[in-house]
């Protein structure tokens, strides 16, 4: 998988889907950050992205991910590897259903994932660092 790094980005999500328009799908790329102005959330809610916390959005066709993977599931997929790959580096993380990601009571991240064709576009965002009284951190 191609991986870029931006400084500052709107959002990853809207960034990898203009690339990925303007430049047709050759292989699965992500693209992440540390700051993002203008996160997307579920339900068209905004994710606003605080310096030195994690946003990534990747792109890839459907056909690699499994068979058996019903397209509803594709989020908790996603979020589930993620949590899996925290957990094994001591982290506290769990999942709430179906796509956000808490320590404690305090929402730290979630998963968004959209279809287009036969590509599948997921974005996560997490808190590495305390952002509010209301949202925890990794």
């Amino acid at each position: 998988m191609e991986i870029q790094y931006l400084n500052k980005v709107d959002s990853t999500h809207t960034y990898l889907k203009k690339i990925i328009k303007q430049n047709g799908y050759i292989k699965p790329i992500s693209v992440a950050t540390q700051h993002q102005t203008s996160g997307i959330g579920s339900r068209d809610n905004s994710w606003e992205g605080k310096d030195k916390n994690l946003f990534f959005s990747f792109v890839l066709d459907k056909i690699l991910l499994p068979l058996d993977l019903p397209i509803q599931s594709y989020s908790i997929y996603f979020s589930y590897i993620l949590k899996d790959m925290l957990k094994q580096q001591d982290s506290k993380v769990w999942l709430k259903w179906p796509n956000d990601f808490y320590i404690n009571d305090k929402k730290i991240g979630g998963t968004i994932t959209n279809i287009s064709g036969d590509l599948v576009y997921c974005g996560i965002g997490l808190n590495l660092n305390f952002i509010s009284d209301e949202y925890g951190y990794l």
